[in-house]
């Protein structure tokens, strides 16, 4: 059975990410992708997990906790815009996460930009390690989502080859936007 793009992102990040890496889950949400990162990189690794909205970071800490995995993740209250400044620029980071769009259950008005997603996108391939990836899910079925996924495949479509190498991954026959993975990888 071909898997969903959420599970689909979770088996490209696995097949890279190992215990004592660093890692980003750039738009954390609830809380899923964060608490499979830290599973994955261990007490030895680090997770930074970014968002602006106060509801994320409260469900993101809830399910740390439950899971076990609260203390190597650093929860960051702020845009993943910002990453270029909380992350020191000598760190290494073996993967990523986006979840483009919006925090399931909240405010739908609250959406992340292409603008912000295109300085993450600098800031984290600055920083990727060779064969490290950045998974992003982009979910375009809301107001602005178009212009964001546009901006994510031309972004991707402009990496050199010769650095990078770009998977995309989506159901062509789904209705209602069915997310569209890209899947970037440092050479």
């Amino acid at each position: 059975m071909l898997q969903t793009a959420m599970r689909y992102s979770h088996t490209l990040l696995k097949e890279v990410i190992q215990a004592g890496d660093t890692v980003v889950d750039a738009t954390m949400g609830n809380g899923n992708d964060t608490a499979f990162l830290a599973q994955l990189v261990g007490l030895n690794g680090s997770v930074y997990a970014f968002d602006v909205q106060e509801q994320a970071l409260q469900n993101t800490e809830k399910k740390l906790v439950e899971s076990g995995v609260r203390e190597q993740v650093r929860l960051v209250h702020q845009g993943h815009e910002t990453i270029a400044t909380i992350i020191p620029k000598e760190t290494t980071l073996r993967a990523a996460i986006f979840n483009l769009g919006y925090l399931p259950k909240s405010d739908k008005q609250i959406i992340t930009k292409p603008d912000t997603t295109k300085q993450a996108l600098g800031a984290l391939l600055a920083r990727l390690e060779s064969k490290g990836r950045i998974v992003l899910v982009v979910y375009y079925g809301h107001t602005g989502g178009e212009a964001e996924l546009a901006m994510v495949q031309n972004y991707c479509q402009q990496l050199p080859q010769e650095e990078y190498s770009v998977l995309t991954y989506q159901f062509i026959n789904q209705k209602n936007n069915p997310p569209i993975l890209f899947c970037i990888e440092k050479k």
